[in-house]
């Protein structure tokens, strides 16, 4: 019974000493060991199992692949004297362990020295440049700014550095502190601008006033337009009623010198029945329920009403 117990206990203490021993990396992990503090050998980068001296030596573990830094946005000055928070991101690995642990110890710290480097970088470039650089990249025309503006206010928009430079200018002054803490900075990004609430309101104010003044000036150039054609359509249609009227009384002169023609020749051919025609229209006129005619009986007027004799 005493030596199976011991037999239990010397495999226990294998066990033990295996399970402390042997460690796995994985393809996305590389490891320093360290033996009371100092490190002992080149980083271990290939994945698989492994082997350590237990108990004394440590497997210090860190990340092989790409990293995500997030920044908090911050209330930066542009050069303009425009106050907007600006929101970075970053991508960055750790490309020596040795220097890492050494420096910062672990990646918690180092994301603090991302802290610490990152956004100083990301101020100097915001502080150095105008807003308008900040948020575009090129002079390509936008349809809200190219229509109704005069052309210093399109200077006011043209692009010199653009955002793309910036956020390389910043990859750039931040790679060189960050190389001594085995840090590699692969890219820099700005995930989002945005003005503080006082500017905003200013700004909207400005941009609103602006499209108003921009449409003020469509509606008096459209009713300009509208009068413009109103009147070239008063002057073409006095023009036609003028051109319509001439013509209809050359037409209706015409017709009445015919008719008088006609007239002339139908009446010629028997000027008493002319006579006696007309004399009916009179009648006709002259003689109604509303008039009173008084004449004396020798009166040629009602020759044909008591008999006509030659």
């Amino acid at each position: 019974m005493k030596s199976k117990g011991i037999i239990i206990v010397l495999l226990l203490a294998a066990v033990v000493l295996v399970y402390n021993s042997a460690y796995t990396i994985n393809e996305t992990e590389q490891v320093v060991i360290t033996q009371f503090g100092r490190i002992i050998g080149e980083p271990k980068k290939d994945p698989g199992l492994k082997f350590k001296i237990p108990f004394i030596q440590n497997a210090n573990f860190f990340a092989k692949n790409l990293l995500d830094w997030d920044g908090d946005p911050g209330q930066i000055p542009t050069l303009d004297k425009t106050f907007i928070y600006v929101d970075v991101f970053a991508r960055w690995k750790i490309v020596d362990p040795v220097k890492l642990f050494q420096t910062v110890n672990n990646q918690f710290n180092a994301i603090g020295k991302l802290n610490d480097i990152i956004d100083p970088a990301v101020r100097n470039f915001i502080t150095s440049n105008s807003l308008i650089e900040a948020v575009r990249k090129s002079n390509r025309e936008l349809e809200t700014t190219e229509t109704g503006l005069d052309s210093a206010e399109k200077a006011y928009f043209t692009v010199t550095t653009g955002r793309e430079k910036i956020t390389q200018g910043i990859l750039a002054q931040a790679q060189p502190k960050l190389s001594p803490f085995g840090i590699e900075l692969v890219d820099v990004k700005i995930k989002r601008i945005n003005y503080v609430e006082q500017v905003r309101k200013s700004v909207y104010g400005r941009m609103i006033a602006e499209r108003n003044q921009i449409a003020e000036k469509f509606r008096s150039e459209g009713k300009g337009e509208a009068q413009k054609i109103i009147g070239n359509k008063d002057r073409d249609l006095q023009q036609i009623t003028s051109e319509a009227y001439r013509t209809a009384q050359e037409i209706k002169g015409k017709a009445d010198a015919e008719a008088t023609i006609i007239y002339a020749d139908a009446y010629g051919l028997d000027p008493e029945f002319y006579s006696f025609a007309q004399t009916l229209k009179i009648y006709s006129e002259a003689l109604d329920d509303k008039n009173t005619l008084i004449l004396s009986t020798d009166s040629e007027f009602l020759k044909y009403l008591k008999g006509y004799k030659e």
